[in-house]
């Protein structure tokens, strides 16, 4: 199980998506989880609370958790920007491997100002950054600057899932 990560702007479900297509399985993308509730809360640009946060996780924990008993490997966005809510995703599966994609303010803004067709506006990227906690050393995971070009990413992605073992089985 993959867990792409990061605030708003890295370019998580691009990554899952190609990630998904080579690696054959199961994709799911987290913002396809929110209420309607807290889809409106952000296209009016208010920052999620943890009370909003915390259904939407479990969603996503049972979808990975459906697919992990059923022995199949998938791959899912989701911003996961604190301890606490990649400790409610391995709830799903201890066997979550997470691809932490990072990069400069300036460049991840830059990003969101050129999306035209998503919920989320670039006013809403600074609260992402100021509560996101990075993975810890006793977390499976690697960490790619989305500096790199897709290409290099999906390669450095692919590496990392193929040298920690349980995750999913690169064909």
């Amino acid at each position: 199980m993959c867990v792409v990560m990061g605030v708003c702007g890295t370019g998580k479900t691009t990554l899952a998506t190609v990630l998904a297509e080579r690696l054959g399985c199961d994709h799911a993308e987290a913002d396809d989880f929110h209420s309607a509730a807290n889809i409106a809360k952000m296209a009016a640009g208010v920052p999620l609370e943890d009370s909003d946060r915390w259904p939407w996780l479990q969603e996503i924990a049972g979808w990975i958790h459906d697919r992990d008993l059923a022995g199949r490997p998938a791959v899912v966005t989701c911003s996961a920007l604190k301890r606490a809510y990649r400790d409610a995703l391995r709830a799903g599966s201890p066997r979550i491997f997470f691809i932490h994609l990072v990069g400069s303010r300036e460049l991840i803004l830059e990003r969101m100002q050129r999306r035209t067709e998503h919920f989320m506006p670039a006013s809403l990227m600074d609260s992402q950054l100021a509560i996101l906690e990075p993975l810890g050393p006793d977390e499976r995971g690697v960490v790619l600057d989305v500096a790199q070009p897709p290409g290099v990413l999906v390669s450095a992605a692919l590496a990392a899932i193929s040298q920690c073992s349980g995750i999913i089985q690169i064909p």
